[in-house]
C-alpha cells in the first residue's frame, strides 16, 4: 500500500464468495459495473492477498482469481463510500445475482 493510501479513511466490508467457480468473468463484470456507479474509490482483495486492486477495473478484478469460499475484502473512500462498500458486499453475498 502506498503512503498516500495509508492516509485515506477507508470504509470496509467483506463477503464470502459462494459461486463454486469463484470470481470469474461474469461476476467480475457485475462487480465492476456496480462499483463504477459510485463516486468513491473502491478497492478489493481476497482475504489472503496483500495487494488491493481497483474494483472499477474488470481486468484487475479478474486477475485476483478469488476462489470459491474466499472472503472478499472491500474498502471504499469518498463521499458515498459506505454505500459503495455495502452494495458490493451485498452483491457478493447474493452470488452476483446469478
Amino acid at each position: 500500500m502506498s503512503e498516500a493510501a495509508s492516509n485515506i479513511e477507508w470504509i470496509t466490508a467483506s463477503a464470502l464468495i459462494v459461486d463454486e467457480t469463484g470470481l470469474h468473468a461474469r461476476p467480475a463484470v457485475k462487480l465492476t459495473k456496480l462499483a463504477k456507479t459510485f463516486e468513491a474509490s473502491v478497492e478489493i482483495r481476497g482475504e489472503a492477498q496483500e495487494r488491493w486492486v481497483n474494483a472499477k477495473s474488470p481486468n484487475a478484478v479478474m486477475k485476483l482469481k478469488a476462489a470459491y469460499n474466499t472472503p472478499l475484502q472491500i474498502r471504499a473512500s469518498g463521499p458515498d463510500a459506505a454505500a459503495a462498500a455495502e452494495a458490493l458486499a451485498d452483491l457478493v453475498e447474493r452470488n452476483f445475482d446469478g
